[in-house]
């Protein structure tokens, strides 16, 4: 299968439970997309990218607004991943890429979050 085919596997890494399990089944909905598993601990998180070879992490956005603080291990481990994070409340989401670029969202919808992760594959293709 040319890299082009295979879905965009997603470790989900987000803290509340309600909104994990409502981007689990929004996810596995698609198929272009693949959940490659739940990681609570961010400990385990920098091996679990490897391990699933995820190309998107989905991360709680802390109340502050702020750059969640694992990203910055994240893309040391790991150049070409994509980090999305939303808040809890749903309210506020943001792409993360490479670190040194940060895209707000124009909203926090389905059809937003779904473009996002498929920009990583579109990122990793080219």
């Amino acid at each position: 299968m040319e890299a082009r085919d295979r879905p965009v596997r997603v470790l989900l890494a987000n803290k509340p439970r309600a909104l994990r399990t409502r981007l689990a089944r929004l996810l596995r909905l698609q198929s272009d997309i693949e959940v490659a598993g739940t990681v609570l601990d961010p400990i385990d998180l920098l091996s679990a990218v490897g391990e699933t070879q995820a190309a998107v992490v989905v991360v709680t956005l802390p109340a502050s607004g702020e750059m969640p603080g694992i990203c910055s291990h994240l893309f040391y481990e790991y150049p070409q991943l994509l980090i999305l994070a939303l808040s809890a409340t749903q309210s506020r989401a943001y792409v993360y890429h490479h670190v040194i670029t940060v895209e707000a969202l124009a909203s926090p919808s389905d059809e937003d979050i779904l473009t996002a992760v498929r920009q990583a594959k579109a990122d990793r293709l080219s």
